[in-house]
């Protein structure tokens, strides 16, 4: 069976479809939440636009109470699931396409939600829809699962494993190929501080796991030495900024470089470097403090530098930074390899918080362990065969990564696809990942995923 000929004969229909649900801002929004909708409306939007896509084809479906819903193919005991999410992070600045419309451009399509879920979700829904149509015979009953709250917690799938049946084994259409058969243990750690500061404001970061791209931090006043200093740390660290004068005070702004918290050495935190500004040309004690404590994305101030033996580097982000009369709280993502755990991390920054002069506590606010399938296991190697069938890539092995996906909630589940390792770029435009503005993939490799996915259920349930 030709599933690549016949994923770009769909080509069309598929856009049509992740343009529509492209369109529904369906990022959490609790101050809508209400009975069906847990995670507000948006997200309810989007599982309902889902659901109809499906009964549109002749698929059974069911709604997990908004949490999730389902979209089944067969009546066999035995279970293949396939997990996506059709919640979103916040759109962001400086897009220069449409962010709530799929665009197709130089043979790339832009979108938020087109690499990070919704489009990988909707070809894992092509794949079932093609094997439905040639009516290929499958020995399990095939569970394609879309979840709305994947970004924040992923709370629906906790729920999800509470009131609905759970697949004997799987994969997640929402990481890299070939296989990731390990993810890294994640932890949210909150620092807390009354102490004095001179910042009157500094209220950065919507997502944890986002790296700050840009903050703003009010101060009572500025003196033109000061002002010179903040010329000079801009030029110094190859940064933009600006300082503005504004009923709540000075502003000091700086621009940095968002990206995903699992990789944040891609980024550039703007509220850090106004941490360590701060701390440094207004002699701001605690500024200093929580600077230093933060500065590292491998936690070295902390004592919890790991390179794991499967994972890698620990890395620890600091996404949200609310600072408002004299009440500091910070929240800190860290993804960390299955040679360490929260135990050891916890008890690193409680030392590390006894050590600077500021009066700072660390909490360990949530934890969620490592995820680790055998890399030889019969899920792995069978879809280790149908990646490389399709790309003929033979160099690249099953690995582990930093970022987390539905795959650490149930047993017996990998992640697969639909990034390709080592891409070349073909557009002199800037095409942004997850969690980027102009988020893009390429066309071509969308309709690639769906092919494989398609031969993976055939491989695994057939």
């Amino acid at each position: 069976m030709d599933f690549l000929k016949l994923a770009k004969e769909n080509e069309k229909n598929y856009f049509k479809d992740l343009d529509a649900l492209v369109q529904i801002e369906s990022t959490r929004d609790l101050s809508t939440k209400k009975e069906n909708a847990p995670f507000g409306d948006g997200p309810r939007k989007a599982l309902d636009e889902m659901l109809k896509i499906a009964k549109r084809d002749g698929f059974k479906t069911e709604d997990i109470d908004g949490y999730a819903g389902v979209i089944s193919y067969g009546n066999q005991e035995e279970t293949l699931g396939i997990l996506g999410h059709l919640d979103i992070v916040p759109i962001g600045d400086d897009w220069t396409k449409e962010p709530l419309k799929v665009t197709i451009a130089d043979g790339y399509a832009f979108g938020r939600g087109v690499l990070d879920d919704k489009g990988p979700a909707l070809a894992a829904y092509y794949a079932l829809k093609l094997l439905k149509q040639q009516n290929i015979p499958l020995k399990k009953r095939i569970m394609l699962i879309v979840g709305c709250d994947e970004e924040s917690g992923m709370d629906c799938m906790k729920y999800y494993k509470q009131h609905a049946e759970v697949p004997q084994m799987g994969f997640v259409p929402d990481a890299d190929f070939p296989v990731i058969y390990g993810e890294k243990g994640g932890a949210h750690v909150s620092l807390h501080s009354n102490d004095h500061t001179v910042i009157k404001k500094l209220d950065a970061g919507t997502r944890p796991n986002i790296v700050i791209g840009k903050a703003d931090c009010y101060v009572e006043e500025i003196s033109e030495s000061q002002k010179e200093q903040f010329e000079f740390y801009l030029k110094t660290n190859a940064l933009k900024g600006s300082i503005t004068t504004t009923e709540e005070g000075i502003c000091l702004h700086i621009d940095g470089v968002f990206a995903h918290a699992a990789m944040p050495y891609l980024g550039v935190n703007a509220a850090l470097h106004l941490l360590n500004f701060v701390g440094c040309a207004y002699k701001d004690q605690l500024a200093s403090d929580l600077y230093s404590l933060l500065k590292d994305w491998m936690g070295k101030p902390e004592h919890i530098e790991k390179d794991g033996a499967y994972m890698g580097f620990l890395t620890m982000n600091t996404g949200i930074v609310r600072i408002s009369h004299d009440q500091s709280d910070v929240l800190i993502d860290i993804r960390y390899p299955n040679d360490t755990n929260a135990k050891k991390i916890m008890e690193g920054f409680d030392q590390a918080c006894k050590e600077v002069q500021s009066d700072i506590t660390a909490t360990l606010d949530s934890d969620s362990d490592p995820l680790f399938v055998d890399p030889n296991s019969p899920l792995v190697t069978e879809l280790m065969n149908v990646y490389r069938k399709y790309t003929n890539d033979t160099f690249s092995c099953a690995k582990t990564i930093g970022g987390g996906t539905y795959a650490r909630m149930f047993d017996n589940f990998v992640s697969f696809g639909p990034e390709l390792p080592n891409p070349i770029k073909t557009t002199e435009q800037f095409v942004g990942g997850p969690h980027q503005r102009d988020e893009g993939v390429k066309v071509d490799d969308l309709m690639q995923a769906i092919a494989i996915y398609a031969d993976a259920i055939v491989a695994l349930a057939g």
